[in-house]
């Protein structure tokens, strides 16, 4: 849709289709809140894993290849969807995954990622904290050199703003929808934010499409800069990067919040109102887990929230 919008972005922004849109859209009902919807990215993704990684990836992976990479570096923590999905999706690329890995409190999700990640052929250093990650990440770039070329380096989440794309992608794809008569505009978009590019994309892509959509980033993560203003300048890169490659557009605003009420003692640790917004969202035929989804869900069910209200479900295993 990127594409088509700004056709100058066809020479100058690769785009690799690793899923099928759009993503569907529902009325949830039965819930303790009226008028709740979902687009539910659970679906999205045509290999070993789903879910919002893989908007990410499709124009993150094109821009290593053509870049000359063959082998991309990136960084999460112990049970990472991210690294997962990356390394996942780059192997039928046939790009080389080395993650570097921070620890995270340790439970059967982050034991059973941990033998995901080794199936999928990654390299994995375990550096166990940011500053120990940071201290390494030069070493770990030079070890993984092939030919004089480094390792293509994608931040956490694959929140550059090539990765952000996805998601501006996808706000296009929401407005698209909207205009189909699927569902009502959302007066607010509620989604949980790890490293910051879908909530950032969806805001600007949005934005670009004249949507009044008011975004709120559940924060999950208590490791990064993640409060409005910081998304807002990821989601100002972006449109930055769309007009160096030939789009056009006035500067749109952006409507955007974060919350940190949902969060708890921090990344990865569970909390009792995401314990039980994945019981209720489960009653509706939602699979969420601890760490991103059901905190998010949580304040989709609990804020002070005028509908419609659009919950935007990330989450996308597969067995």
């Amino acid at each position: 849709m990127l594409h088509k919008r700004f056709p100058a972005l066809e020479r100058t922004l690769p785009f690799a289709r690793l899923g099928d849109g759009p993503t569907p859209v529902r009325e949830l009902t039965g819930l303790t809140r009226n008028n709740l919807w979902c687009k539910d990215e659970s679906g999205y993704g045509n290999g070993g894993w789903g879910g919002n990684k893989v908007r990410k990836l499709e124009w993150l992976l094109p821009e290593a290849r053509r870049r000359g990479a063959s082998t991309i570096f990136t960084v999460g923590a112990t049970g990472t969807n991210w690294g997962l999905v990356a390394a996942l999706y780059a192997r039928d690329l046939g790009i080389d995954t080395v993650l570097a890995l921070i620890d995270q409190p340790e439970d059967d999700h982050v034991r059973e990622q941990q033998r995901r990640l080794r199936q999928s052929g990654a390299t994995m250093h375990f550096t166990h904290s940011k500053p120990l990650t940071i201290a390494a990440a030069p070493w770990l770039l030079l070890r993984h050199t092939r030919g004089l070329k480094l390792p293509y380096y994608l931040p956490a989440g694959g929140s550059a703003p090539i990765g952000v794309l996805g998601y501006v992608e996808t706000g296009l794809e929401l407005a698209a929808q909207v205009a189909a008569g699927e569902l009502p505009q959302p007066r607010h978009i509620v989604t949980a934010v790890g490293s910051g590019g879908t909530v950032a994309g969806l805001a600007l892509g949005c934005a670009l499409a004249g949507l009044q959509s008011q975004v709120l980033g559940v924060v999950v993560n208590d490791t990064l800069p993640l409060g409005a203003c910081d998304l807002v300048r990821l989601a100002d890169r972006t449109g930055t990067v769309l007009r160096k490659r030939g789009a056009e557009f006035d500067v749109p605003l952006l409507r955007l919040t974060t919350t940190r009420e949902y969060l708890g003692r921090g990344y990865g640790h569970p909390t009792p109102e995401a314990a039980a917004a994945a019981r209720v969202a489960a009653s509706a035929g939602l699979r969420l887990e601890t760490v991103y989804t059901a905190k998010a869900f949580a304040a989709a069910l609990a804020a002070d929230l005028d509908g419609p209200v659009l919950f935007l479900n990330t989450y996308g295993p597969r067995e």
